[in-house]
């Protein structure tokens, strides 16, 4: 169930436990505690609730901090009836969710995405995890939340990189719909935000995520069509991580997306004059691929760790055209590397 409304505080209340003595908790990360928690204090019952906060940044995203959680519930008496609500960006979402998804086998949860990223990405679809052994969501999931509270009066504190990472994946979307879906969020102002006309492209965007997962929820068929560009793009956020200059998630999906549209074109016959306006977009908003070519090795190893893959065989999701899904392809390492050149060059 996702709700969309213009006050979180009075939108979760009749999602609250029945009983006033089980426990609600809210995990938070630093900074979300000081921006966004008081706007869900004004709520009588949550001033009482438990606060759990987190390092920021998704190197926290780890075991150690999900063990401190889970020692953080156990510790303030949480019950299989206890409920956590989760109120940040992605990290956040995914990272309380796996606690929700294990702590006593499982309680529920409510995602309350702070960043247009953790609206259209992580916090609906039930998927929850870790990064473990420096490898992107190796540990998780399946643990579908109550109910995800989008606000978008939150989004009003992001800055432009932190918007343009959650853009990336409306962008996705968008491609693996329609082509007038795709004209219009190729024409939003991301300079100059349009609030109400960015919760409609939102609304669009979890209509078509939700449609997806309903017929396929745990990602056996149509829902890998939801990995465009992230089996390249985790490898490229990874790879950043590794090197000391972290990416956003949503600018490494962005040149994930160029590469795999490349393999997409080389395939499928993906359309060029799609496949270059997409090119202009990302360079006029995305800055440069970040990496070189004597860097290609590292990525396609990072490429060979991605959980879609079968029997060592790294595997995509392609298009033919926009709408046109392609699930469960390959490429060779020889046109990988022709895909990274052609986002590295142009």
């Amino acid at each position: 169930m996702t709700i969309f409304t213009q006050n979180s505080a009075t939108a979760i209340a009749d999602l609250l436990p029945v009983n006033p003595d089980e426990p609600v908790f809210v995990l938070t990360d630093t900074v979300t505690q000081q921006l966004c928690l008081p706007a869900l204090q004004t709520n009588a019952r949550l001033q009482q609730a438990k606060i759990i906060s987190i390092p920021n940044g998704d190197d926290n995203k780890t075991l150690n901090t999900l063990t401190e959680v889970w020692g953080f519930l156990s510790e303030n008496g949480a019950t299989r009836h206890s409920l956590i609500i989760n109120l940040g960006g992605g990290m956040v979402t995914d990272l309380g969710g796996f606690a929700a998804a294990t702590f006593k086998r499982g309680i529920d949860c409510i995602n309350i995405p702070t960043t247009l990223l953790g609206a259209i990405d992580a916090s609906s679809g039930g998927k929850t995890g870790i990064n473990f052994l420096g490898l992107k969501n190796e540990i998780g999931a399946f643990h579908a939340p109550k109910a995800v509270v989008i606000d978008i009066n939150f989004f009003r504190t992001l800055d432009t990189p932190n918007l343009l990472s959650g853009f990336a994946e409306m962008i996705k979307h968008a491609l693996l719909d329609n082509s007038t879906l795709l004209g219009e969020t190729l024409a939003f102002d991301v300079e100059h935000i349009d609030y109400n006309r960015l919760e409609t492209l939102v609304r669009k965007n979890l209509d078509i995520k939700e449609r997806i997962v309903a017929e396929d929820p745990h990602e056996r068929g149509l829902r890998k069509a939801l990995n465009l560009g992230h089996t390249i793009g985790h490898a490229i956020e990874t790879l950043s991580h590794k090197t000391g200059e972290p990416l956003l998630h949503g600018y490494a999906v962005m040149w994930g997306l160029l590469c795999e549209l490349y393999l997409s074109h080389l395939q499928h016959q993906f359309p060029t004059s799609t496949l270059n306006t997409i090119l202009y977009f990302a360079k006029e908003h995305y800055g440069t691929f970040p990496f070189t070519c004597k860097q290609y090795d590292a990525l396609f190893e990072l490429m060979k760790h991605d959980k879609k893959n079968e029997a060592q065989t790294i595997n995509f999701t392609l298009l033919a055209d926009t709408g046109d899904i392609r699930i469960d392809q390959t490429a060779t390492k020889e046109q990988i590397f022709e895909a990274l050149d052609f986002v590295r060059e142009n």
